[in-house]
């Protein structure tokens, strides 16, 4: 966490271990501040470590943090990779779906009384050429639906949706969002009028989640946040302040617990607005700290698989490795009513990797996908997370309609009123032809740079080579009798062959072991492999010579091949290193490598002279400037996936003589 408060809550792990009393306690010393109107850190128990500034503001960011850390937990997780959702974050989002306020409207504009008959003819029949609209009427665009709106519940005075939901509640900070921003627009209110929209709104939020402990905490929150905003009375109603004994039975009600993903959707109206973030998690790490959390993940994936609908699967999507978030989304386009909204916060890996396209295609075919804030550097939002961040916006069951990308989103960029966003977010609109021709009907979104000069070179680039055959298709020149280029992952597994990995020391039974450390590149941007083997200019203690020799013996001598750094760090130039790596040379899993076909390998001999001189021409293909251009923009993560290298549309030139050719 950011601002120095990183170690406090490892400090209270420390003085007091159990999760459930830490939040208890927090809970009970937060009510305590409000009724005495003491500062939380003066009332803290004595043994608590020093609270810092920066946790004063907001208490129930505290909570958030502290459920998040019990979750992680709950699933074997550390609990240093909990983040919960920033509130900077979910004001964004919530400004973005807010409607207009009919808490104080503004007063109409007021209209000039200047006739036409005073402008000379000249003028006159200049206006009535530009044929502009009549001034509107008086009772005419008045708010009425919106009042009626109001009246059926279906949006509070102060512009919330109704009702609204969230399908996997953690600590409930969308609707403690929505409370404070509701208090705010009623601030200068009728206090009958806000007490009556308070009613309105507690009386429809609709808050689901599988944990106790969650809930219990989710509920005190709520009423906390709602008396801190004085909506709510300690005790009985009072003017502008429903009691909290109501307040308490509107929570039971509209806080539940329950499985969204495998249970009924306990409220009998359906939601019109879903906010939620839900658990980024792949059912295989699920119960990871569990003595049988084996067969737990085996029978979750199996009840999971077996649920049905009217006779059809619920999840539609869940095929291969598949992480919860996804079925939250297509869960909770289920549960929400016809043309409701859905605002999800969820990995941006969602936009580009190959196992998320069935749920692409989803979002595409039968529903509206309207939006997706991008957020790249979510390390500043989410600290010590490198994984980028996407906010969708979708309409459920809605009409085919462009995708509106924004981002790249910076921190600063996000707002508590308008739309959400800084008008300095570049907004790209993505039409389904276009997108077609990109992905190849996979739905997957490009990344995008801000600056509006290196947006139009990708963007050129995308149209360009998107013309191209792939690497691995049939139809590309590298195809030989059907067989055509793959890509695999190094031979070796570094944790699994460890005590056969030493540092380099020349001897007879040393074999170079080459892994990701070993790709370098020159100042004029020629990629190379730095090894101990194949130079001399390596200090003795640099990280190329550690764990760079291979001594065991199971391994089969290979010969030349191109190779690719598996990962790659975001900030660097390049997100693609190729290298023709010697013969005899064995590669950890940190690398992929091309696999040539013999009869491939024959054709590049037969131009090249030698298969090296062959591979060395074609990795000067692979290291061109465009093709890396396009790999970054089609980057799902920091790692090189082999599908990714596989659909690289490969440029070769006019003169590598097609294969039609030599088979006459």
């Amino acid at each position: 966490m950011q601002n120095g408060v990183s170690g406090w809550y490892a400090r209270l792990d420390r003085c007091l271990s159990d999760r459930k009393q830490q939040i208890d306690i927090w809970l009970n010393t937060w009510e305590q501040s409000l009724k005495s109107f003491q500062p939380i850190a003066a009332l803290l128990p004595e043994d608590w470590p020093t609270l810092p500034a920066n946790l004063l503001t907001d208490p129930g960011h505290v909570l958030d943090h502290l459920l998040a850390r019990h979750d992680a937990e709950s699933d074997g997780r550390s609990p240093r990779g909990a983040h919960p959702k920033p509130p900077r974050l979910a004001d964004a989002v919530i400004c973005s779906e807010m409607k207009e306020s009919l808490v104080n409207p503004k007063k109409p504009v007021q209209q000039s009384n200047f006739l036409m008959s005073n402008l000379p003819p000249g003028f006159r029949q200049h206006v009535a050429q530009l044929n502009l609209p009549k001034a509107p009427q008086d009772g005419e665009g008045d708010d009425e639906a919106e009042h009626l709106a109001v009246d059926n519940g279906l949006r509070t005075m102060s512009g919330i949706p109704l009702p609204v939901a969230d399908t996997a509640a953690g600590g409930g900070l969308f609707h403690a969002r929505l409370i404070r921003r509701h208090a705010d627009a009623h601030e200068n209110a009728d206090p009958e009028v806000r007490k009556e929209d308070s009613r309105r709104l507690f009386s429809n939020i609709q808050l689901l989640d599988i944990d106790p402990l969650v809930i219990e905490s989710t509920k005190t929150r709520l009423l906390l946040e709602a008396i801190r905003h004085e909506l709510v009375s300690f005790g009985p109603e009072t003017p502008g302040k429903i009691s909290r004994k109501e307040m308490e039975s509107l929570l039971d009600a509209g806080v539940q617990q329950g499985d969204a993903l495998q249970g009924e959707w306990p409220w009998e109206n359906a939601p019109n607005l879903v906010l939620t973030n839900p658990p980024w998690l792949r059912i295989k790490d699920r119960f990871r700290g569990k003595e049988n959390g084996s067969q737990l993940r085996k029978e979750l994936g199996e009840q999971l698989r077996a649920l049905n609908d009217n006779g059809k699967p619920r999840f539609s999507t869940m095929r291969g490795n598949v992480n919860l978030y996804r079925l939250f989304i297509e869960r909770s386009l289920q549960i929400l009513n016809e043309e409701g909204r859905l605002r999800i916060v969820a990995p941006d890996s969602l936009l580009r990797e190959q196992s998320s396209h069935p749920l692409r295609e989803l979002l595409v075919q039968q529903h509206a996908w309207t939006h997706a804030w991008s957020i790249e550097e979510a390390n500043l939002l989410f600290p010590g997370m490198t994984q980028g961040v996407v906010v969708l916006g979708i309409t459920a069951n809605g009409e085919k309609c462009p995708l509106n990308i924004h981002g790249p989103i910076t921190r600063s960029d996000l707002r508590k009123d308008g739309d959400g966003l800084s008008s300095r977010v570049p907004v790209f609109e993505l039409n389904e032809d276009r997108w077609i021709g990109w992905s190849r009907d996979t739905w997957a979104v490009p990344r995008l740079p801000r600056d509006r000069v290196e947006r139009k070179y990708t963007l050129e680039v995308l149209d360009r080579l998107a013309q191209l055959p792939r690497l691995s298709d049939d139809k590309h020149p590298l195809t030989t009798n059907n067989r055509q280029v793959r890509v695999r992952v190094g031979e070796i597994d570094q944790t699994a062959h460890a005590r056969s990995i030493e540092t380099w020391v020349k001897g007879k039974r040393s074999r170079p072991f080459i892994r990701g450390v070993h790709f370098s590149e020159s100042e004029d941007g020629q990629v190379f492999i730095r090894h101990p083997a194949f130079r001399t200019d390596i200090p003795s203690r640099a990280s190329e010579r550690q764990l760079a020799m291979w001594v065991g013996d199971e391994t089969p001598t290979f010969g030349p091949r191109l190779a690719c750094q598996a990962i790659v760090n975001a900030h660097q130039d390049r997100r693609l290193r190729w290298a023709v790596i010697p013969e005899g040379s064995v590669l950890g899993n940190s690398v992929n490598h091309i696999e040539l076909h013999n009869e491939i390998q024959a054709r590049l001999t037969a131009e090249h002279q030698t298969i090296e001189h062959g591979l060395q021409w074609l990795c000067d293909l692979l290291n061109n400037n465009d093709l890396d251009e396009w790999a970054r923009a089609w980057a799902a993560n920091n790692n090189v996936n082999n599908y990714e290298l596989e659909m690289l549309p490969v440029e070769l030139p006019d003169s590598f003589p097609q294969f039609s050719n030599l088979a006459r």
